[in-house]
């Protein structure tokens, strides 16, 4: 299902009107390409992602470093789960994208995926053009749609955060995702409820009937 415009501001309110232009075609194409095609899969993929960039408004983590921060750095146990094994680790592979990867490992997986050097480039992963194939191919690969489909928003949080942080954030644009998606009018090649169909078909007939000339008596 494509995201309109007018969808994507009333999902995240506080993006900018130039930011929507630029990401939404980006956004589009990558849940295309990854089945992210439901109202029920779009709405958690927004949600999350919204949470996670502040509504796309920070495609890089902002560093202090912070005390959380200075445990990406090795040594720590951290640090070894992220991968992160050489100094300036933390930093250099810090959180980028709206769904925020971090660490040297997710760098060199998704990189190697997209057949882009990451770990050589890693400012990269915070470009549209990468930044969202990051986040379709993460999705794809923690089996994120299959939880989408059975409406488990905090499975997905806990796949994407490792924990619930910010959970009733993402439960807020979730909610409000799922009420925008639902009140679209199908566009051509969409599928449409059961219920949408239903009321055509009934028109439809009727039309038929209407059209059709009375046979004489």
């Amino acid at each position: 299902m494509i995201i309109t415009n007018e969808e994507l501001k009333q999902i995240m309110p506080k993006l900018s009107p130039a930011k929507r232009t630029l990401y939404l075609p980006f956004l589009n194409r990558v849940m295309e390409e990854y089945e992210i095609n439901t109202p029920l899969r779009s709405a958690a993929f927004l949600a999350q992602l919204a949470h996670e960039s502040g509504e796309f408004r920070y495609m890089e983590e902002i560093w202090g470093p912070t005390e959380a921060q200075k445990r990406y750095e090795p040594p720590s146990t951290l640090a070894e789960k992220l991968g992160n094994t050489q100094r300036g680790d933390g930093k250099r592979f810090k959180g980028r994208g709206p769904i925020q990867i971090t660490g040297r490992s997710n760098y060199d997986r998704y990189g190697k995926l997209l057949g882009v050097d990451l770990l050589a480039n890693p400012e990269l992963a915070a470009t549209p053009q990468i930044a969202f194939s990051i986040a379709g191919l993460y999705w794809q690969a923690n089996g994120l749609n299959q939880l989408a489909d059975l409406d488990d928003i905090l499975s997905i949080t806990k796949r994407i955060n490792g924990g619930v942080n910010g959970l009733a954030d993402r439960r807020a644009y979730y909610k409000r995702a799922k009420t925008v998606l639902a009140a679209r009018t199908p566009t051509p090649g969409e599928s449409a409820p059961r219920g949408f169909e239903a009321i055509r078909e009934v028109t439809t007939a009727r039309q038929r009937r209407l059209d059709r000339p009375e046979k004489s008596k």
